[in-house]
């Protein structure tokens, strides 16, 4: 028995036998930023993974809202697993983004598998500011080791890289990104917040997905990425797309990129 308090209740139709029923607006935390949409199969059996849908929007913007669409398309590519669209803690001048989002990001997996008492196996995906927290939980903080993949767009990887330096709001994330306090005198505030600087050889298999023309997270993250994961012998798979940053979930790069990660996963449960 699936039960949720304090939040609204439906099902989606989203083709031939394939149903979900949404939980909307649930909080998983006491804060007004602390929400998530939850979408179980109607035919849900307990050993399906979980995607944990994060994001974009600089760690201090954006809304859950943002991906339903794309949300709604992984569910039809992958109807027998459950979906959660996450709102998370924003950082602000007062307010760090780490580690209340990923904080968020385990505050959120404790919820769901209290509520729906399982223990599954999770997919993170995130876009821009949520590809950079997915990573970073996955080779950082994921200290349970239940995580099946983490599949990347445009997330930056490291945020000492020249190219992502010319970012508009990079001032920002140097000062306000990273509670100082959480990070050890010996390691810089943007190594911490770098997944590449956390990358071994356990960890979490990933998908990257790259512009071409992107302005904001340059097609040099993909290349170093790939060069840390390659080193380390993690399993990964990237691909770019031609257009900017928030051309990745446009026709025929969305169809794309469902695609590839679709094959990826196929990949991995043959390992």
């Amino acid at each position: 028995m699936i039960t949720f308090s304090g939040c609204q209740k439906k099902t989606i139709e989203l083709g031939k036998d394939i149903s979900f029923k949404i939980k909307k607006d649930i909080s998983y935390g006491k804060d007004y930023d602390q929400k998530m949409d939850v979408y179980i199969p109607e035919n849900q059996t307990k050993e399906k993974n979980v995607f944990i849908i994060i994001h974009g929007g600089g760690w201090r913007g954006g809304t859950r809202s943002e991906l339903t669409r794309f949300t709604f398309d992984l569910m039809k590519k992958f109807p027998e697993n459950i979906f959660v669209n996450l709102d998370y803690r924003l950082a602000s001048t007062t307010r760090f983004a780490l580690p209340n989002q990923t904080d968020d990001i385990k505050n959120a997996m404790n919820y769901v598998e209290k509520n729906l008492k399982i223990k599954p196996k999770y997919i993170l995906l995130g876009n821009s500011a949520g590809g950079n927290l997915s990573m970073l939980y996955a080779y950082k903080f994921d200290q349970d080791k239940n995580l099946k993949a983490v599949i990347n767009i445009v997330g930056p990887a490291d945020l000492n890289d020249p190219g992502f330096k010319n970012y508009d709001e990079y001032a920002f994330v140097e000062k306000h990104l990273i509670d100082p306090k959480i990070v050890d005198n010996k390691v810089s505030l943007m190594d911490f917040g770098s997944p590449v600087y956390w990358i071994n050889n356990n960890s979490t298999p990933t998908l990257s997905y790259y512009g071409t023309k992107d302005n904001v997270v340059p097609l040099s993250q993909k290349k170093i990425l790939d060069s840390v994961l390659t080193k380390n012998k993690v399993y990964h798979e990237s691909y770019d797309f031609d257009g900017g940053h928030l051309d990745w979930e446009k026709g025929s790069n969305s169809t794309f990129l469902i695609n590839k990660i679709e094959l990826f996963l196929k990949s991995l449960d043959k390992k």
